[in-house]
């Protein structure tokens, strides 16, 4: 088993580089023509662009999502597994992400274990998970059960350490519309009602609720509406947050916390406030220990140093797909530099050499943890079992 194990690594890692500069060629377009979520309609043209090219039949639009599509790559036997592609940009800095880079790692991976998957057996779909930054398009897909009959799903995240899996924080995304009365500001103030104060209010309060919650409690957000003009009381105002914590059970308490300081800053202010869903809920990542063991492995066999897990990466839709079947989120390193994601900074990583040696890297990580749980005795039903018992 293991030296066919071991030709079948030579064969994958051949094709991964004999594709390499087609698949640069990609990212970099898409490095050059950021899309926001829902709106990639010319990154995912050139996607299965290249998917089609290789002989492929994709399907488009996917799960009601006009812009995810999937491609399945069968071969013999009953093992699946899902390599997930992203390809969202964010609003004024691009790539600073990397989802084209991810979506590249992946897309490079498949691509190779489709010229020799009837040697491997079991099947292979690329999916196309867009509109991760904003509403969570695997959230979306996650209702529709696309992810549950996999054995594994998996994607590698861009960062500036190497590890094996990453935990993410559950989200809440609020919306809260706060309505007061308009007045002339110098001439009457006394006859209006400021929502700009009462959510100004609303701030203050949430930062003396820092004190009193978790380490792992997150909660930011801006001020999306303050008004119209100076000298106009403000008659509507409008704050968008984001509220995280490890666990999504310990989340809705916070959420509870968050709640109440709205309608007591709305009360103090005798202004009304409204609360909307801002995006679905994002789940923490269900973690899975033979799995992780699994790809820290091909790391270390690819001579990839792994960092010290530094606790929680932030969130993701990906979590969601985590409670319907085992998934696996690991981060490579762009750079080793400590540059942030979401940053200018990074922006300007996700194309030319860094990105394609990261992209190389990372398809062979990945065809190294596929061709395991497909062929070697004993790892996808470990997985399963911690997938059952976690």
């Amino acid at each position: 088993m293991n030296k066919q194990i071991d030709r079948l690594k030579s064969l994958l890692f051949e094709e991964v580089d004999k594709l390499a500069p087609e698949i640069f060629k990609l990212n970099d377009y898409l490095a050059d023509h950021p899309e926001l979520g829902g709106e990639e309609h010319n990154s995912v043209k050139e996607i299965v662009t290249v998917l089609a090219g290789h002989g492929l039949e994709i399907e488009k639009p996917y799960a009601e999502l006009p812009t995810a599509f999937k491609t399945r790559i069968k071969g013999r036997g009953d093992k699946k597994i899902a390599l997930l592609v992203e390809y969202d940009a964010l609003p004024g800095i691009g790539h600073a992400c990397g989802h084209n880079v991810s979506g590249s790692i992946s897309l490079l991976a498949g691509l190779a274990f489709s010229k020799i998957i009837e040697a491997v057996g079991g099947s292979l779909d690329i999916i196309g998970t867009p509109d991760e930054e904003i509403n969570g398009g695997k959230i979306h897909m996650s209702e529709k059960g696309v992810f549950k009959d996999y054995n594994l799903a998996i994607m590698i995240h861009l960062y500036h350490k190497n590890r094996p899996n990453t935990q993410l924080l559950a989200l809440e995304g609020l919306e809260f519309v706060y309505s007061g009365k308009a007045s002339h500001a110098a001439a009457a103030p006394w006859d209006g009602k400021n929502a700009l104060n009462g959510l100004q209010l609303m701030f203050h309060g949430l930062d003396m609720l820092r004190q009193h919650v978790k380490p792992d409690v997150r909660i930011h957000g801006i001020i999306a509406n303050g008004g119209e003009a100076c000298n106009i009381i403000p008659e509507k105002a409008v704050g968008h947050f984001y509220i995280r914590a490890n666990e999504k059970k310990y989340l809705d308490k916070v959420k509870g916390y968050v709640l109440d300081c709205a309608k007591g800053t709305a009360l103090a202010t005798q202004t009304e406030v409204a609360i909307n869903q801002l995006c679905p809920p994002f789940f923490d990542l269900k973690q899975n220990k033979a799995a992780e063991e699994m790809m820290a492995n091909c790391f270390k066999e690819l001579g990839i140093t792994l960092d010290e897990d530094e606790g929680a990466f932030g969130s993701s839709d990906i979590g969601t797909t985590s409670y319907q079947c085992p998934t696996l989120h690991p981060t490579l390193a762009l750079t080793r530099e400590d540059v942030s994601l979401h940053t200018r900074e990074f922006a300007a990583l996700v194309k030319g050499e860094p990105a394609h040696n990261a992209i190389l890297r990372g398809a062979k990580v990945l065809c190294l943890a596929c061709l395991e749980v497909f062929k070697r005795e004993g790892i996808a039903e470990k997985i399963h079992n911690d997938f059952l018992n976690s």
